[in-house]
């Protein structure tokens, strides 16, 4: 199961797409469960799936309308997740949000609610809560758990007919570039007994702007090409067949060398 956001949906998307093409049309077929959906190859009783958990923790909307992200609570979401051989988690995204963009009118940890935080004291508190779950709920001789780093975007959304990787990661220095969130992952991972392995995209992808669907929604000109961005310009998810093929293939290689053994 790989839970996260719209860009682990993009990667379940890419891995089916890489498995169903060998498997017999009246052998497969797909389902639906609350935030899940599920790939069933009916041979191998075998199943890949995706749940929707951008934050991983609960964000929760009173009757009132306001929204308040629990850093502290996450069995909602996590109902799904049990009894999963392999689990493939993201978060990152969602949680640097501008305020124009935010999924959430207060946080609340423990009985406080809390209007303005930065970003990375929430992020690594919700993570917190995730590994804590991770711990107390899962067996690891039964469930593998795999953590997918963030996937690069493009600040300004303006990915069309690029050439190079992101500046960043481009600089002279031998010094690798590392995001906020991967260091605050990262530290969490360090204090976890659980065995979780770090799926580790960040960079590689950072080097193929070219790989975003840009400004191919629709059709325009060229001239409109070079002058568009927002969102008429994704320049956060990925073409298909491209890039997340390849975090599939190092994804496989995770599961069979170092999850399976």
């Amino acid at each position: 199961m790989l839970v996260g956001d719209s860009i682990m949906r993009n990667q379940w998307e890419s891995l089916v797409c890489l498995v169903q093409s060998v498997i017999p049309t009246h052998r497969k077929k797909v389902t639906y469960n609350g935030p899940t959906m599920s790939f069933h190859s009916l041979d191998f009783e075998t199943s890949i799936e995706f749940c929707w958990a951008p934050l991983l923790v609960e964000l929760k909307k009173g009757n009132d309308r306001i929204r308040v992200l629990h850093l502290d609570s996450i069995e909602d979401n996590a109902r799904y997740w049990r009894g999963v051989d392999v689990l493939v988690f993201d978060s990152a995204h969602w949680w640097t949000h501008s305020q124009k963009r935010n999924s959430w009118d207060y946080y609340k940890d423990g009985n406080k609610l809390i209007k303005a935080m930065k970003p990375m004291v929430a992020y690594e508190r919700g993570l917190t809560t995730w590994s804590k779950w991770v711990e107390m709920n899962l067996d690891p001789s039964k469930t593998k758990v795999i953590f997918r780093t963030l996937s690069p975007r493009e600040s300004g959304e303006k990915c069309y007919n690029q050439r190079h990787p992101l500046p960043s990661f481009a600089s002279s220095s031998n010094k690798l570039h590392v995001p906020q969130q991967s260091r605050v992952l990262n530290k969490v991972l360090r204090r976890m007994k659980y065995r979780v392995y770090l799926h580790d995209i960040t960079t590689m992808s950072a080097y193929r702007r070219d790989g975003h669907p840009s400004v191919f929604k629709r059709a325009m000109r060229e001239e409109e090409k070079h002058h568009i961005s927002g969102p008429s310009s994704d320049c956060s998810h990925w073409c298909l067949p491209g890039v997340p093929d390849i975090w599939n293939e190092m994804l496989s290689s995770i599961i069979l060398t170092k999850v399976v053994s």
